[in-house]
């Protein structure tokens, strides 16, 4: 069965080349049945074979065709099946395809339709490349090709400047970290002499490799995984990203592209653990992106923002626990993320459909009564992501902080206020949302309503996932050892891992009442101040604390470094341009041009039309001739 796996990515890139040429041609109907229809048929084929790896979990290695061969380098276009990969598989076939459902009346309207979808169904062939190639350059491929996608995806309505801007920046930030990941790949091969994950994965420990050397390798791996997940200091372009789709953020923010990054690092886990200080460096960036992007999303007003910067936390959350060596902890939270999160986006993405494109949650509330299938999916997520049992949320975040606790109590502290802050600020995102009077005009207030079917039905099975989701892990107090755990065994066989069982029953239970506890509070905080004392954000004209402020304008870090990296750059650009450009290489080629034309215009004059003249130089140059060719002698 796992002799199969080149269908999963071929079936949305055959979808692609067909809209892509004949999109002008296709009619909606058919784009609207070829497109979810592929992702569909991927995640079927995805399913067997997971199906036939529970029976024996064991890593399959695919190989279709040799890439290419120059000296020792050798390429093979070639998939790897194992536990991490089809887990991956699974979420981006299974949610992609509810978020390609949902996009088919969310953007019904739209007249770019066919080329939106093209778009995803390409994005959707390249996630699936990255994380099922059994090479670091496929998954370059991958990597390389969700980055461009995402600029389309981003920009897909390209007339609008700013849109245009949001993904000239995404596309930017992403480079920066891509050339980290490019030169992490280079100098792997130049250590282990293979780009295959085998192949450097079996050589560690029978080889004795400089701890520098490791380091350096993993430390610009993870530079890509910073870009690609949104880490600081390479964050800022994922809350921009919001200009695109409602349903190109689901994917983006849930399943696929910044899930990439946490990929990259689970897969080369083994590589990782080997460098004690580049597993400090992920904990520390990883809590601190959470708590920056946290503290942001307390005060946001826009609903997408504040799932955007709700994402770049969580992303943060799980590279602490990758940094401790959690890895199937952070897989765990992955897969329970994509559910909640992608719910919260679309679910985010049915009230603008039902408030006339308007985003702002200070023109919302009262909304559950006139979109309740929007409203019950919309608050299961917003349980989910709290981390309240026994919903998805709870079982993996538990996990990770359990073994973050093992290995650093500050670390987990930390990751606590993370998670308390993220339950303030989804109630409040609820409250402001769905309680409390409408405090929109009454055009909208006469145009809510209920999304139709072909939303609704994704909002459901997610809502379902959101719920049972966490059940494929159990926490230990009950008695249970992680599913999860037992299912990647396999991979992380050779991978350090935290113990579980370094912390005692009492202890893991004490600290889970703590949090829930402490979580609760955050809710009830949340429902005094908008609810029960009708608080609402003060529009950005009226005057606000300066601590406020700054958290507000997110620290004013867009600003930092337009100031200190954009406008330097600028002017070096514009003086590089002027003296180096203009002056000097525009200046010697006219120069060239213009003494040509000089020299042409002199020689010209020669040429009279007299007979006389053209017979006596043609003498003339006899002579001169014979005169050199004396001269040589």
């Amino acid at each position: 069965m796992e002799q199969l796996v080149y269908l999963i990515p071929l079936f949305p890139l055959v979808s692609f080349i067909i809209i892509a040429l004949f999109g002008k041609n296709l009619s909606k109907s058919i784009t609207t049945f070829l497109a979810p229809g592929s992702i569909l048929a991927s995640f079927v084929v995805a399913l067997l074979i997971f199906g036939a790896q529970l029976s024996n979990n064991h890593a399959v290695t695919v190989s279709l065709l040799s890439w290419f061969h120059v000296g020792n380098f050798n390429a093979e276009f070639s998939f790897l099946v194992d536990s991490l990969s089809i887990i991956f598989t699974l979420v981006i076939t299974g949610v992609g395809f509810l978020i390609h459902v949902y996009s088919t009346g969310y953007m019904h309207d739209e007249k770019d339709y066919n080329r939106y979808f093209s778009y995803l169904n390409l994005f959707v062939f390249f996630m699936l490349l990255l994380v099922l190639g059994d090479n670091f350059l496929l998954m370059f491929v991958g990597w390389e090709g969700v980055g461009l996608c995402s600029y389309l995806l981003i920009g897909f309505w390209f007339r609008n400047i700013n849109y245009s801007n949001a993904a000239n920046k995404a596309f930017i930030m992403n480079r920066i970290g891509d050339l980290g990941f490019l030169l992490g790949i280079i100098l792997t091969f130049g250590v282990f002499g293979s780009i295959n994950y085998n192949e450097v994965f079996t050589q560690i420990g029978t080889i004795v490799v400089d701890g520098k050397l490791i380091t350096w390798i993993t430390l610009l791996l993870f530079i890509g995984a910073m870009g690609k997940s949104a880490q600081i200091p390479l964050y800022t372009w994922l809350p921009d990203a919001m200009a695109g789709p409602t349903p190109v953020s689901a994917l983006i923010h849930a399943a696929t592209m910044v899930t990439a990054g946490i990929y990259m690092v689970a897969r080369c886990g083994v590589l990782f653990s080997m460098s004690e200080f580049t597993m400090h460096l992920i904990s520390i960036i990883g809590i601190s992106t959470a708590l920056l992007a946290a503290s942001i999303a307390l005060f946001q007003n826009d609903i997408k923002k504040v799932l955007a910067y709700s994402t770049v936390s969580q992303l943060g959350l799980i590279f602490c626990a990758l940094g401790v060596g959690a890895f199937s902890a952070g897989v765990f939270h992955v897969v329970t993320h994509a559910f909640f999160k992608a719910l919260l986006f679309l679910g985010a993405g049915s009230v603008i459909h039902g408030m006339s494109g308007d985003q702002d949650i200070r023109n919302m509330g009262g909304l559950k009564s006139k979109m309740p299938v929007t409203y019950i999916t919309f608050f299961i997520a917003t349980i989910a992501i709290s981390g309240i049992p026994p919903f998805a949320g709870f079982f993996s975040k538990d996990q990770m902080l359990a073994e973050i606790f093992v290995h650093n109590k500050v670390l987990f502290v930390l990751a606590v206020a993370v998670s308390l802050m993220t339950a303030f600020y989804m109630f409040r995102l609820l409250f402001l949302t769905f309680f409390g009077e409408f405090r929109g005009n009454d055009i909208q207030k006469n145009h809510v309503h209920e999304s139709p079917k072909s939303m609704t039905v994704p909002l459901m099975i997610l809502a379902v996932l959101s719920v049972l989701g966490g059940f494929i892990g159990f926490p230990h107090e009950l008695g249970h050892t992680l599913g999860i755990h037992h299912w990647l065994d396999a991979f992380l066989a050779t991978s350090v891992k935290m113990k579980a069982t370094e912390m005692t029953l009492n202890t893991e239970l004490i600290l889970m009442a703590i949090t829930i506890i402490l979580i609760l509070v955050m809710i009830v905080l949340a429902r005094t101040i908008f609810l029960s004392n009708k608080s609402v954000p003060k529009s950005d004209d009226e005057a606000m604390p300066l601590w406020k402020e700054v958290i507000y304008y997110k620290y004013y870090i867009d600003e930092i470094y337009e100031a200190i990296i954009v406008k330097p750059l600028n002017r070096i650009s514009g003086l590089l341009y002027h003296y180096i450009e203009r002056s000097g290489i525009d200046a010697m080629v006219n120069g060239i041009g213009a003494s040509v034309v000089n020299w042409s215009q002199l020689l010209r004059l020669t040429q009279t039309g007299g007979l006389g003249f053209y017979v006596g130089a043609m003498v003339v140059s006899i002579i001169v001739l014979i005169i050199l060719m004396f001269v040589k002698i």
